[in-house]
């Protein structure tokens, strides 16, 4: 893999073009060089399969990469192939096939806040793929790509049917953000956190002053806005829901962290 900061960018096959193996025998139209498993837990692991979940409008799939076992998300409109990357987090190789063989347009390159384990394969996707990569404005300055959209809280991004609200939340790092798509039929929210919020409590912060910040976001901006059965993907680890995690709200505010 080609790493960032390199001159050499990750090139990413041509779907038209026929893919070869390991032993160099070339697959047929039908084989893929990566197993999805679509038997979604939300439970992954690096080096074990990416898994997909179908939705109302849309498919979500969830690989782990790195060694920090970073979530990437793919999430691809049913009705037009357009679609969203969510964290080049690692392995640019994989994130590669994994849009080659399930992205027919990657609309956007979202990442989800600055720190350097969320965006290490973003230089060899984004120039791979020549697709407009998006941040909030104040995450922006370390990436390695200059965000092609600086984003802000409130804001949507449109891809193909899909419509994904931006939540800006502050803590963590000063521009991290989570997005929020609720799937074509109205019934359910689909948050994606970065490292804002876990199962279990919110993500890490440097000070007791950025804990209640990020606190207060994450409860103004999330739990009361969005419904108990809202699924929340993480930077890493499992998935949960909110309410799964709202009884715990008062006494993560008590322990501070």
């Amino acid at each position: 893999m080609v790493g960032p900061g390199t001159d050499t960018l990750f090139h990413v096959p041509d779907p038209s073009a026929p893919h070869v193996a390991a032993d160099g025998s070339v697959l047929e139209m039908d084989e893929h060089l990566l197993v999805i498993d679509d038997e979604y837990t939300g439970v992954v692991a690096q080096g074990s399969a990416p898994q997909r979940r179908t939705i109302p409008g849309a498919t979500i799939t969830k690989m782990s990469v790195g060694p920090m076992d970073n979530n990437t998300y793919l999430v691809v409109c049913s009705a037009t192939g357009d679609s969203l990357l969510i964290d080049a987090a690692n392995e640019a190789e994989r994130i590669s096939l994994l849009i080659d063989e399930n992205a027919p347009t990657l609309t956007f390159i979202v990442t989800t806040h600055q720190h350097a384990d969320h965006w290490q394969a973003l230089a060899d996707i984004a120039g791979g793929t020549a697709s407009p990569t998006a941040a909030h404005e104040l995450d922006a300055e370390p990436l390695p790509v200059a965000p092609d959209r600086l984003l802000a809280d409130r804001d949507t991004l449109s891809v193909g049917e899909l419509t994904f609200e931006v939540i800006h939340l502050t803590g963590h790092t000063p521009g991290s953000i989570a997005l929020a798509l609720t799937d074509s039929e109205g019934a359910r929210t689909h948050l994606f956190t970065g490292d804002s919020l876990f199962p279990g409590g919110v993500g890490k912060t440097g000070d007791a002053e950025d804990f209640t910040h990020l606190l207060d976001d994450v409860t103004t901006k999330l739990f009361d806005r969005f419904g108990d059965d809202t699924v929340v993907y993480p930077g890493h680890g499992k998935d949960t829901t909110l309410g799964a995690e709202r009884p715990h709200l008062a006494e993560w505010r008590e322990r501070g962290w």
